[in-house]
């Protein structure tokens, strides 16, 4: 898969392997807050993470009880991925896959993820289509990513105004699925020049059924 976004470049798997083998990049270990406030309460099932990087968020889950599938096309990410989650003892399911060619087992996850992947469409309607599809009935999909007002009104974060977010559209790409929230975050983000704000979309969804 080739996002359209900071750069075609930087987008390509061997590109993304060089970013995740840069040490000086400050890639968080930590969970997403936004997934640690929003799966509170849910008990812990089946769990999909698709473009999950160096595996921050499929660690916690997996940490807390969650079986964890998860997915993403960078070889080097995954390896720092299977070697946190080795030093923290606990097991998940590395899958190294183009996400536009991967293909879940439908109907089978209680939790669908998709952070901070910013591609065009449409292949994102194809990613999302895939995460709806692999939801069981009662399951919950999350989405968090730049909201496309971040351009005017926050800091970083992709330029292309094609691969940001907005509510509506991110509902119309999840065919199945009844979406319950939609919610503009106020994310702090450390600079060298001190705190700024990215601002970030949040969607939260669920398959009806139970």
């Amino acid at each position: 898969m080739l996002p359209i976004g900071i750069a075609d470049a930087e987008m390509r798997p061997q590109d993304w392997d060089e970013r995740h083998a840069d040490d000086t990049r400050r890639w968080s270990g930590a969970a997403s807050p936004r997934l640690v406030a929003e799966i509170d309460g849910l008990p812990p099932g089946r769990a999909l993470d698709l473009a999950c990087g160096q595996g921050r968020n499929a660690v916690w889950l997996a940490e807390r009880g969650w079986s964890v599938t998860a997915v993403d096309f960078s070889p080097v990410g995954l390896a720092k991925a299977r070697a946190r989650a080795a030093e923290l003892g606990v097991d998940v399911d590395w899958v190294e896959s183009d996400l536009l060619e991967f293909e879940p087992e439908p109907a089978a996850y209680d939790l669908a993820l998709v952070f901070y992947l910013h591609v065009s469409q449409p292949d994102r309607g194809t990613v999302l289509r895939t995460a709806a599809r692999a939801l069981a009935p009662g399951g919950t999909f999350l989405l968090v990513g730049h909201d496309r007002a971040n351009l005017g009104h926050g800091h970083g974060g992709p330029r292309d105004p094609r691969v940001l977010y907005t509510a509506d559209e991110i509902a119309a790409d999840l065919s199945g699925l009844r979406v319950e929230r939609t919610e503009q975050l106020a994310r702090p983000v450390e600079t060298d020049d001190g705190e700024r704000v990215a601002l970030d979309l949040l969607v939260r969804a669920t398959r009806s059924g139970s």
